[in-house]
């Protein structure tokens, strides 16, 4: 596990080969190309939950940090409790990466801060990722000079995947494990268990581990009795 800022951790798979791209190939590259030190200035990224916002950003992070860059990955609905001040030394990084910023949005303080933040890393040439549900042309702000300023950096517009494109997403994370998914496994999966990325990838981390330390392949008596228990199962 890699350790960054605020004492949040990234996980270990959320790297850019993990990450399908699908329809948003575009956002991908731009943003590969930004942990790796190409694209300088500020990138928004917008989508509904499961669309892939947060393992872009975590992405970014852990590469810029394989680069020995100065990275930062802030989850902001997960910090905002503790106060603005989680923003102070933010400033120093090369690379940071502000998550869910529409769960501060609206609040003076915040955008105070994350403005000056904003400011100060672009004129240093560093690099900056915001994650929100909705663009920022349609963010309520109640600093307009930060929605300006958001809204003139690169904006990209992720989807959420389809069926298909779940499976291959989940098919080929477990490929990056040395676990083979088969079809039967996958049917059994998205009938019984709500179809979002965020919940599929958390069931394979499960089924992962279990499979390492019982020796066993992904068959569906296996994962039935793995799973038999898991939050969100709707039944045999």
């Amino acid at each position: 596990m890699r350790q960054i800022p605020l004492g949040v951790r990234l996980p270990d798979r959320a790297v850019f080969a993990s990450f399908l791209p699908a329809r948003n190939a575009q956002a991908l590259q731009h943003v590969e190309q930004l942990a790796a030190g190409g694209v300088a200035g500020l990138t928004w990224l917008c989508g509904p939950g499961g669309s892939g916002k947060t393992h872009l950003l975590q992405a970014a992070c852990a590469a810029a940090a394989g680069e020995r860059r100065r990275a930062g990955y802030v989850p902001l609905a997960e910090v905002a409790p503790l106060g603005v001040g989680v923003l102070e030394g933010l400033r120093e990084l090369e690379c940071l990466c502000l998550d869910d910023v529409d769960a501060v949005a609206g609040q003076a303080a915040w955008e105070l801060g994350i403005f000056g933040v904003v400011r100060e890393l672009e004129e240093a040439g560093g690099q900056l990722v915001l994650a929100a549900q909705a663009p920022p042309a349609l963010t309520r702000w109640a600093l307009p000079d930060l929605g300006s300023r958001c809204a003139a950096g690169a904006v990209f517009q992720l989807h959420v995947l389809d069926e298909q494109e779940q499976r291959a997403a989940l098919q080929l994370r477990a490929r990056l494990r040395g676990l083979e998914l088969p079809e039967e496994t996958w049917h059994w999966l998205r009938t019984r268990f709500p179809r979002d990325m965020g919940t599929l990838y958390r069931l394979l981390d499960t089924l992962d581990e279990a499979s390492l330390s019982a020796q066993r392949r992904l068959t569906v008596p296996f994962i039935r009795e793995v799973l038999r228990a898991a939050p969100g199962a709707r039944g045999d």
